[in-house]
């Protein structure tokens, strides 16, 4: 089995153990002398058995992703993390450049006066080329998914 082919049952997984948590809201509790629109055991040994096979698919995906190199200095999970970290230092410095070119209209010369502290191009420049480094890393990790067996 490929990585790709695992990450991509470990999300699915994932879904069908949300689906049956709401399955299992349905029929948990219902008015005396009805019957549940499904039988909560056979939901509740259904939810064991997803959650046993995620478990494995997350400790493969995870041995998988520790031992496999990424470049020459960095694994898989290296890579993983510096891509999360990059989005999120992306994020962080959108969120200031948006702050600071909000437009306050002014109706007249007596309101108070808004100006940026920062240098909205700049910060706008290092959001792109976080972007851009993004990008690359979910590129290649996208590709190695699909390379590299699963341990």
């Amino acid at each position: 089995m490929k990585l790709a082919e695992a990450l991509a049952e470990r999300s699915e997984c994932q879904t069908k153990l949300e689906e049956i948590k709401k399955r299992l809201a349905r029929s948990a509790r219902v008015q005396e002398g009805e019957q549940p629109a499904e039988d909560s055991t056979e939901l509740l040994s259904e939810s064991e058995r997803v959650f046993s096979r995620l478990l494995n698919l997350i400790c493969a995906i995870n041995r998988t992703n520790a031992q496999t190199a990424f470049d020459n200095e960095r694994t898989i999970s290296d890579a993983i993390a510096e891509r999360d970290m990059t989005g999120k230092r992306r994020d962080f410095l959108a969120s200031v450049a948006d702050a600071a070119s909000t437009r306050q209209d002014r109706y007249s010369k007596s309101e108070v006066k808004f100006v940026a502290t920062v240098s909205i191009s700049q910060l706008q420049k290092q959001v792109d080329q976080l972007s851009k480094q993004f990008r690359e890393l979910d590129t290649r990790l996208q590709e190695l998914n699909w390379q590299t067996e699963l341990a």
